[in-house]
């Protein structure tokens, strides 16, 4: 097959990848989020506190976009709040009432939803019930999107980052000094593009004015993780890793991060995904650092750093084999720093 053939074939293949991209978008986005419906909202009650604990059973027999999760004790249900385990704490009064305490800032949508069932069976119940939200959404932030949307500009930069030098200097560095140069590079954008989000959504929009140095943290991490994923799946797989960056990143990603819709919304497929994917890692993150408890940025810290870890081996030992492959033909062209 000569040369122009296989230029055709190719193109052919690109193109074919370009369509299955695409269709996988529309899918995963409007599969997910056409009819978001809520099922499963947790919500915590005290164990033994029996006016609560009986008017959320009550709701739970007559549907299931409530669950119940009991603590020992009002102290680990207020933990159980600001670590975003739940999105509100139910309770009984000494008057003889009911007092709801909600977190809206970890998703509105959710804790709406919370309000909305558990005022009508109270109601129902001729139960007073007062509602408080012991963790708002800032004011310029009312539907709580901002945390989703910095994410999605920070992985959408990493993986950026990595294909515009992939494109540059090939997709596997020709061997592991200068896959550490790379790493290094994109380490460097990281920072970068962590502390430029920060001044965008703090003084520049002025959307929030408090821990930005929390917010550029994230954003580094977020932004490297990406580009660390995106690095290791290219360098092995050249171009064709591009488009599998895009389709985890991306297509199955956003959707399934629980940012524009907390997870319990989302169809069943993609409820856990915002534990391990990098969208829903840097969301949750970015709503720890600004709203919540320290406490709750565990495992979403962990896992970038995990995916950090894995995508620069990954690359490193990609740069041993395909690069190292790659070396003799590339021998009488200029290396780059980041090559």
């Amino acid at each position: 097959m000569d040369e122009e053939a296989r230029n055709r074939l190719r193109t052919v293949g690109l193109l074919l990848g370009t369509l299955a991209l695409a269709t996988a978008f529309i899918a995963a986005y409007v599969g997910a989020l056409h009819q978001p419906t809520p099922r499963d909202v947790p919500v915590g009650v005290v164990r033994g506190d029996q006016k609560a604990q009986a008017l959320l059973d009550a709701v739970r027999n007559q549907t299931d976009k409530i669950k119940p999760v009991e603590y020992d004790d009002a102290d680990a249900a207020d933990d159980g709040l600001t670590t975003r385990e739940v999105y509100g704490v139910l309770a009984a009064t000494a008057e003889g009432g009911l007092t709801l305490t909600t977190a809206s800032a970890a998703a509105p949508a959710a804790a709406d939803v919370v309000v909305q069932v558990l005022s009508t069976a109270a109601r129902q119940a001729e139960l007073p019930l007062r509602v408080t939200d012991e963790v708002p959404v800032a004011g310029t932030d009312p539907r709580g999107l901002v945390p989703f949307y910095l994410a999605v500009g920070y992985v959408l930069g990493g993986y950026l980052a990595s294909t515009v030098l992939g494109l540059g200097n090939g997709t596997a560095p020709r061997g592991p000094r200068r896959a550490g140069l790379r790493i290094a590079a994109l380490a460097a954008y990281s920072l970068v593009l962590g502390a430029l989000g920060a001044v965008v959504v703090g003084p520049v929009l002025d959307v929030w004015d408090h821990d930005l140095v929390g917010v550029a943290a994230t954003g580094a991490l977020a932004v490297f993780a990406a580009a660390m994923v995106a690095s290791a799946v290219q360098g092995w797989l050249g171009l064709l890793g591009t488009g599998l960056v895009i389709l985890l990143l991306v297509v199955l990603g956003n959707p399934g991060s629980g940012g524009i819709y907390a997870p319990e919304f989302l169809p069943t497929w993609l409820r856990g995904m915002h534990r391990w994917n990098v969208p829903g890692l840097a969301t949750d993150l970015l709503k720890s650092v600004v709203y919540f408890d320290r406490r709750s940025t565990g495992w979403a810290v962990t896992g970038l750093a995990l995916w950090c870890v894995l995508g620069a081996a990954g690359l490193l030992t990609a740069s041993m084999v395909r690069g190292r492959r790659a070396a003799p033909r590339h021998a009488g062209r200029p290396a780059s720093p980041t090559d």
